[in-house]
């Protein structure tokens, strides 16, 4: 079986949901960034040693959060050395609005996964874009390179759209179904 690492941060705890989601379609491991942005040696060692990195962040002011971006600054080092080439990656977001510059963020995790010389997988989801699509729709949100979810700023983190989760689910599937079929 394949070792899919879901590394994450989450601001008010709606991107977590997601994390969760992503992780629970994948079999995957959350690794929680800290409000400091940190990760224990531990967490460090279960990402070098994942066939699979899902990156995932809140969008705030069009990109990753500041967290992330700590996290991001720091794999320098497993770029160094190339430690995670040809690993499998994907990414998720959150933010309030339906656009939010959501795109943004994803196309951050891409460039990171690029340096990183991995493998990018997509969604592999069609967009519920009908005049008959509901909000709860899965890919409502309508995104080909990772997973979006949007939750309204005056939302608990106990309100995220189940059509997102599902998405984020299904995304998680996915990835480990392409990782299984290229590291074996």
């Amino acid at each position: 079986m394949s070792k899919v690492a879901v590394v994450f941060h989450s601001g008010y705890g709606h991107t977590v949901k997601q994390a969760e989601a992503l992780a629970k379609g994948a079999n995957g491991q959350l690794i929680a960034i800290d409000a400091e942005g940190n990760l224990t040696d531990a967490q460090w060692d279960a990402l070098n040693a994942a066939d699979a990195i899902v990156f995932g962040s809140p969008t705030y002011m069009g990109t990753v959060s500041w967290q992330f971006k700590k996290f991001a600054d720091a794999s320098s080092k497993q770029w160094f050395s190339q430690q995670w080439k040809d690993k499998v990656f994907g990414g998720f977001t959150n933010s309030a609005t339906m656009n939010g510059d959501k795109h943004s963020t994803l196309h951050y995790f891409f460039t990171l996964a690029m340096q990183h010389s991995g493998v990018w997988i997509g969604t592999g989801l069609m967009p519920s874009n009908s005049k008959a699509a509901k909000r709860d729709d899965v890919n409502f949100v309508g995104s080909f390179a990772g997973a979006m979810m949007q939750t309204p700023s005056d939302a608990s983190a106990d309100e995220v759209n189940v059509g997102d989760l599902e998405t984020a689910r299904l995304y998680g599937e996915r990835i480990a179904k392409i990782t299984k079929k290229l590291v074996g």
